[in-house]
């Protein structure tokens, strides 16, 4: 593919975007071919390292906040009509509650996976905790001579030890994983908000 034919696929896929948004995609990846090929590289290969379209289209969408893009969304194309504004002014008490209650459904899911992840880190600190504490006081029944109560200690101690080992390394998965459908959903919302009337 030639930077013109990349140039033309690119816009044509982030359209929908606020312009300055895209003119100003569309004149850095310009740019940037026109360096790779300024250090030897034919137009193609310039190209070909940029990488795909559709990654450059999710950087984007992500880059640019939420905001904008509702803003762009609902700034209208043409002024409102006098009954069409009264009709917003009327349906305010319908659609203003749905508007709501469908972001108050968002934000709790996005509480709810947090909510998860924050407690199974905060079983981890408890049952590393308890490893912790259990080793001391097994220490303490091995200095008062209490041989069997210590190795029992000891024994438990080892195994949380070895469970909060293995729940670390779940929660940092979890974690990620959790970061990661987050991003996505973020992603997937503000997609809601691009216009693809072509």
């Amino acid at each position: 593919m030639n930077k013109e034919m990349f140039l033309a696929r690119l816009e044509m896929e982030l359209y929908g975007l606020p312009k300055d948004d895209i003119a100003e995609r569309l004149a850095f990846y310009s740019e940037m071919i026109d360096d790779r090929i300024e250090e030897g590289l034919t137009e193609e290969e310039a190209v070909a390292g940029i990488g795909p379209i559709e990654d450059i289209v999710s950087q984007t969408i992500s880059e640019i906040p939420l905001t904008k893009l509702v803003k762009e969304k609902i700034k209208p194309e043409r002024s409102l009509k006098g009954w069409e504004l009264a009709l917003i002014i009327i349906g305010f008490p319908l659609w203003f509650p749905l508007l709501i209650a469908g972001l108050a459904i968002v934000f709790s899911f996005y509480v709810v996976i947090w909510s998860v992840v924050v407690s199974l880190w905060a079983a981890v600190v408890s049952v590393g905790a308890s490893a912790l504490f259990g080793t001391v006081v097994s220490v303490v029944q091995f200095v008062n001579g209490r041989t069997v109560p210590g190795l029992a200690l000891l024994g438990m101690s080892l195994a949380a030890a070895g469970l909060t080992i293995l729940m670390f390394f779940a929660c940092i998965g979890l974690t990620k994983g959790a970061a990661k459908l987050t991003g996505k959903i973020a992603l997937g919302i503000k997609s809601m908000f691009i216009k693809k009337e072509k």
